[in-house]
């Protein structure tokens, strides 16, 4: 018997009359039933010594939470505990031995079972353990990612801001320190949970008997499908061209060319999530395409065309002119390769000016003249963030989501131009600059654009700013703390970092997660730049975000929470402490 391997528990007189002992290596040993048992003395819900527990009927329960264990096996009877790791017990003699080793440890293949589990039931402290081993195991994020997509497609509710976060989170990864990556996971797959918790699984209709269809038929029938609203006939004919082999980046531009066949859908929230299914599946990979690509199908059902509201037909009609635009751009001959010179400042002016139809044509003959619809899309989205920095604290609170949904919106038109030449989808590109003008309103009166100030020998800690944003209300302070951090020529990097600490501390609602996914992709966009205009739309962009962040924290930060709670349980620390 090797010492190293089993460690002594005492007598078994002993035991008897005490019931329970605690040995080498937080063990905790129980007498119960003429027999010895032996589990580890952590409670694996939150930390409770399982010592001062009770045993009976062969149930141990953990007297902070009332988990029960099979005191045998160590197997919980609740879903929201994990198994005890339990140990083999020998007696020689009067002696008891145990084990030093547990009978099974976690593996992977466990923690993705649990990991499933918990987005099955919706229990955010099982997630998040899950998260934490696996992160720690080295297991790929991607890994963990596909487990939450492949969950939230195949619930009923289809595609939703769920998916939407945990794609966002899944995209910005490489911005943040290992904490700040085991947040955003952890984040985005309780944000998938949520919103399928008590859905039905989603059964797909499955193709038509024949895929030997031409695309272009599919295309046209997908789209007089959406046109009514038939969604259901809409489903089958994307999975009869997904079936049939048709290219993902063909199908892409199908569903986006309906999407942009009405305008500005649902405030552009359905051109973004069509965006972020399209990245998931980047990543899932072809095999997904049926069930991640027909989740977006029901969000078509009911959506609100904006060519229908009043503001967008009075009191300036912007409807005509956009629908002239159109049947120009697709009667012109646009020849590659001799785009005309474009002022980048000059049409950033012009998308945020109060001359609407002179926008209208500007974009248009920036199309007819050969510009790259996706270099306009990364302007339209400087524009829009340029609303953010200048909206007013004056403004109703609610505001805020207005212009963070034109920002997200254009960044989403700029991802798809960048992946796609297809030129209906400029179309999206019309949508983008009336939704800046329509936000105009928020910048009057327009905040002053932060200073600066005096940053001769001043230092700056990136704490400071979490500081700030710990206090309610602190946008300008804030902003002006990222502007002078910038003026330093401090590192961007490290600020978007805290940045995106700054986000995941917080119960962030939706448009936070996006407000912060979009700056981080489109601040890389301008990465390759190191022209005066490049660094002031860095500059934008940075403060955009830090100031609409500012402006939504604090909050009650129950998520983070339990995501140190199960940090501290991974790495063996004590949550309870005895009186």
């Amino acid at each position: 018997m090797s010492t190293a391997e089993w460690v002594e528990a005492g007598s078994v007189a002993e035991l008897k009359t005490q019931g329970s002992k605690v040995v080498r290596g937080g063990i905790a040993v129980f007498y119960h039933g003429e027999r010895v048992f032996a589990v580890d003395n952590r409670c694996p819900h939150l930390g409770f010594p399982l010592h001062l527990g009770s045993v009976c009927d062969g149930i141990l329960t953990c007297h902070w939470h009332h988990a029960r264990f099979d005191v045998c096996s160590g197997g919980t009877l609740d879903p929201w505990a994990d198994d005890v790791p339990a140990y083999d017990v020998k007696v020689e003699g009067d002696t008891v031995w145990v084990s030093s080793r547990p009978r099974e440890t976690d593996n992977t293949a466990k923690l993705m079972n649990r990991l499933r589990q918990g987005l099955e039931q919706n229990i955010a402290i099982v997630i998040a353990k899950a998260v934490v081993g696996l992160m720690e195991a080295g297991v790929a994020a991607d890994d963990i990612v596909r487990v939450g997509i492949e969950f939230g497609t195949g619930q009923g509710n289809g595609w939703g801001a769920g998916l939407t976060i945990l794609t966002a989170m899944r995209n910005v990864m490489p911005k943040l320190d290992k904490t700040g990556r085991i947040l955003a996971l952890y984040h985005g797959l309780v944000q998938v949970a949520r919103a399928s918790s008590g859905r039905a699984p989603r059964h797909l209709l499955g193709p038509l008997p024949s895929t030997d269809v031409r695309e272009e038929r599919l295309i046209q029938w997908y789209r007089n499908c959406m046109e009514v609203r038939d969604t259901q006939g809409a489903e089958k004919v994307l999975l009869t061209a997904i079936s049939g082999g048709m290219a993902p980046e063909r199908i892409a531009e199908m569903m986006l060319s309906a999407v942009t066949d009405h305008f500005y859908l649902d405030g552009g929230h359905t051109f973004d999530f069509h965006n972020k299914a399209f990245e998931a599946l980047e990543m899932m990979g072809r095999g997904s395409a049926q069930q991640v690509l027909a989740s977006l199908v029901p969000m078509m059902a009911e959506p609100t065309r904006s060519e229908e509201l009043h503001h967008w037909l009075a009191p300036v009609d912007l409807v005509t002119p956009i629908r002239q635009a159109f049947e120009w751009l697709q009667s012109a001959d646009i020849s590659a390769g001799h785009a005309a010179e474009l002022d980048e400042q000059a049409f950033v002016n012009q998308v945020l000016s109060d001359k609407p139809i002179e926008t209208i044509g500007t974009l248009t003959d920036l199309l007819l003249s050969g510009v790259e619809p996706s270099r306009l899309a990364q302007l339209i989205s400087l524009a829009a963030a340029e609303r953010i920095v200048r909206f007013h604290t004056q403004n109703d609170f609610g505001d805020w989501i207005a212009v963070l949904h034109t920002f997200t919106y254009a960044h989403a038109v700029h991802e798809r131009l960048l992946r796609s030449k297809e030129p209906l989808l400029n179309r999206a590109l019309f949508y983008g600059v009336v939704a800046v003008y329509h936000d105009r309103f928020l910048n009057v009166p327009r905040a002053p654009k932060p200073a600066a100030g005096d940053k001769a020998g001043r230092s700056y800690r990136l704490e400071e700013l979490l500081e700030l944003m710990d206090r309610r209300q602190q946008v300008e302070e804030s902003a002006r703390w990222a502007a002078g951090y910038l003026a330093a020529e401090q590192d961007a990097a490290a600020l978007l970092n805290t940045l995106g600490h700054g986000l995941l501390r917080e119960d962030a609602e939706f448009h936070t997660f996006q407000m912060y996914e979009a700056a981080v992709s489109e601040y890389d966009r301008w990465q390759d730049r190191t022209d005066d205009f490049a660094r002031q739309a860095k500059e934008t962009i940075l403060l955009a975000c830090t100031r609409y962040l500012a402006a939504h924290a604090p909050t009650a930060r129950e998520v983070p929470h339990t995501a140190r709670i199960a940090w501290r349980l991974y790495r063996g620390e004590r949550l309870f402490e005895e009186e």
